[in-house]
């Protein structure tokens, strides 16, 4: 990596210099108000196809010779981006093949973005022309920061040559052996036998197994795509590439793509002042917090967080403002759990089209007197006073198991419940008592190394992928610390149900079998009550949604059902497996368990937090370390002050740019939306 990457946290935006060229007093006058705001980077040419290569094979790039000129005597870096994620008219006319194919059949038409074929060989050929060219041009540039590989991949065509690629794909997967194919697919059932390769040129959502291929096949062909363009700057640049992943997109597989990059990076619009959405704006923030681990954890290195509003999007069916004080809160948000870099979309407003009402950091009125604009100035000053934080590691005990393929599997499936599945809401559940507890947890998928942690938490591992059952089993032997719920352990990585009972290859480590699971109405409830007073927790606990009826083999009774045919049956029990211990909770439970249920975990593993005090509610403390600092974020979610206080000595606090001792006699107060951030030497 080149080496000025780690050297700050980085103050960036999207920037389209394209739209305004015939504007060249804008041009001028973004150049001043980004020193104003103190921007440090800009990623540009992310939609800039049309102006690079109006006409096939006829190049432009005087243009952005000058933005990156105006930009480097500016002190700004550029990210600069390959153009792929939009194609121009001319190129979707002359080859219909780069169009992609809908489920129905249907060619689309050249429209809005994010809509190429990621297989047709002349798609490809093409990227890869104009991505070398920009390497070529551009990749040793001495401003250039990283490669913005296309933007926001997703999306499935259904085209004659994917499915040719898909065939393929299987036939490697499968080592050319129809029939193994065929029982994983259990393709018996309504007569869905496949008798040739060929007659698999449809997806029939039906077959789980083939869904989850497919699946599988688009985000391998996905990558393949990326690396295809990767590979075409390689042998000119260098400098690190990433690509924007998007928080809640689960069509692709993002852990597969982080082997291929040299850091993650997202693009965050968490819905704050919406208290509908997750509820208030702690909520909010822990929704932003589950996802900035999850990135985070995907490399287990500093990430970026290459999109947010500094303002309001556009694409909700409501966009509310940030309240003041609100994007300040969201960006140190990022810093404290592993970011390295704020972004936003978008430098300034477009005149016209789907986005001219986007937030930006410039609005349409285009000077620095807005309040927006404003808040991004002192944030990005504060930035710069924190160059020091740059690479600091997040080191986590804890880790919750968030698997994509799972949820894929999750929603495939036809069982009890067809609607409030909510897989992620209920990790996010049980992310929550650490969270607000100050406890590092890194958000993996369910094939990671989990040797470095005491305790795993699982929550509706439905979908066991080869080796995870053994890899728990033997890490809960050597003394970890097992969570997981209903709803786990029932299907292999092609959702054929284990035979033998649930939870499948978990039933040895959780001591238990689940005979039947009982869905509720939305107007329905049970209860579970605790008996067993170790777990140091009284009183029952709504029960909704779903309920395991399960037998004890080798586990132990903590809580049993209050009603129903049910009543008395066992409802959380643990099992003690060598070293370690397995906890299975067999009931949706209201979120007061897991708070109460996970802080004694916590307190029996000693797991340990941030910031050693009791903070409010709605207040939140996260820590990184490195650069010789150990650093800690405290933030207020509230809308009104708070306050807390610290015995741990030798903390500094940053405030008006300077780093002052903290003083642990003294009440720190925290205005609405504020963030404390503290650091002292290692």
């Amino acid at each position: 990596m080149t080496e000025n990457f780690r050297e700050k946290i980085w103050h960036g935006a999207d920037y389209n210099p394209e739209q305004w060229l015939e504007t060249p007093s804008i041009l001028e006058e973004d150049l001043r108000l980004m020193r104003l705001s103190h921007l440090s980077s800009a990623s540009i040419g992310i939609f800039s196809w049309a102006m690079l290569e109006p006409h096939e094979g006829e190049f432009h790039f005087e243009w952005l010779d000058s933005v990156i000129e105006n930009l480097s005597k500016n002190e700004q870096k550029f990210v600069l981006a390959t153009p792929s994620g939009a194609k121009p008219h001319w190129m979707a006319l002359r080859y219909p093949e780069i169009r992609r194919v809908t489920s129905g059949g249907q060619r689309e038409a050249q429209k809005a973005r994010h809509n190429h074929c990621p297989t047709s060989p002349l798609y490809r050929e093409k990227v890869a022309i104009i991505d070398e060219k920009l390497a070529r041009r551009y990749g040793n540039h001495p401003a250039l920061l990283a490669w913005h590989i296309s933007n926001e991949f997703g999306g499935d065509c259904h085209c004659d040559l994917c499915f040719g690629a898909f065939q393929n794909w299987l036939r490697e997967r499968y080592n050319d052996d129809l029939d193994t194919l065929n029982r994983n697919y259990w393709s018996r059932f309504w007569s869905h036998s496949y008798s040739s390769w060929e007659e698999i040129n449809f997806i029939d959502a039906p077959v789980h197994g083939l869904d989850l291929d497919w699946r599988r096949f688009m985000t391998h062909q996905t990558v393949d795509f990326m690396n295809h363009e990767i590979a075409a700057i390689r042998p000119h640049s260098q400098v690190p590439a990433t690509t924007n992943m998007m928080g809640d997109f689960t069509g692709l597989d993002y852990a597969q793509f982080a082997p291929h990059l040299d850091f993650i990076c997202w693009d965050a619009y968490p819905q704050w002042g919406n208290g509908d959405f997750l509820g208030d704006e702690s909520e909010v923030g822990l929704w932003a917090a589950f996802h900035h681990d999850m990135f985070r954890s995907m490399k287990g290195l500093p990430f970026w967080l290459m999109e947010c509003s500094p303002a309001q999007t556009n694409w909700r069916p409501v966009s509310k403002l940030k309240a003041p004080g609100v994007h300040r809160l969201s960006a140190l948000q990022t810093l404290a759990h592993g970011g390295d870099a704020v972004m936003y979309f978008q430098w300034r407003q477009s005149r016209g089209s789907s986005e001219k009402f986007h937030g930006a950091v410039v609005s349409h009125q285009g000077n620095e007197n807005t309040r927006v604009f404003g808040e991004v100035s002192v944030l990005g000053s504060e930035l710069e006073d924190l160059s020091a934080l740059a690479g600091a590691r997040t080191a986590a005990r804890v880790a919750v198991i968030y698997d994509f393929e799972n949820l894929w599997a999750i929603y495939d499936e036809q069982g009890p419940r067809n609607e409030g599945k909510n897989p992620e809401k209920t990790s996010r559940d049980f992310y929550k008592p650490f969270w607000k507890r100050g406890i590092s947890v890194d958000v993996v998928p369910s094939t990671a190394d989990f040797s470095p942690y005491q305790l795993i938490v699982a929550p509706m591992l439905y979908m066991l992928r080869p080796g995870v059952a053994e890899q728990l089993t033997e890490w809960v032997r050597a003394g970890g610390t097992l969570v997981t719920t209903y709803w786990s352990g029932l299907a292999d990585e092609n959702d054929l149900c284990f035979l033998g009972g649930f939870p499948g290859p978990l039933r040895e480590v959780l001591g238990i079998w689940v005979e039947e699971t009982d869905a509720l109405h939305p107007h329905q409830t049970n209860s579970v009550h605790i008996e067993d007073p170790t777990l140091q927790m009284e009183g029952a606990f709504e029960a909704r949604d779903y309920c395991d009826l399960i037998h004890t083999e080798t586990a132990h009774i903590l809580a049993t059902y209050e009603k129903d045919f049910y009543a008395g049956r066992a409802a959380v029990t643990v099992n003690k497996f060598g070293a370690g211990r397995a906890f299975y909770i067999a009931a949706r439970l209201e979120t007061s368990f897991q708070d109460q249920f996970l802080a004694h975990l916590s307190a029996d593993l000693q797991l340990p937090s941030a910031l050693n005090t009791q903070l409010p509610a709605g207040v939140v403390a996260q820590k990184r370390e490195g650069n010789g600092f150990e650093w800690v974020f405290v933030s207020n979610f509230n809308g009104s002050q708070q306050s807390f206080t610290t015995s741990q000595s030798g903390f500094e606090r940053l405030e008006n740019r300077a780093w002052s001792p903290l003083d642990t006699s003294a009440t720190q107060i925290l205005t609405p939306y504020d963030t404390a951030i503290l650091r002292r030497a290692l």
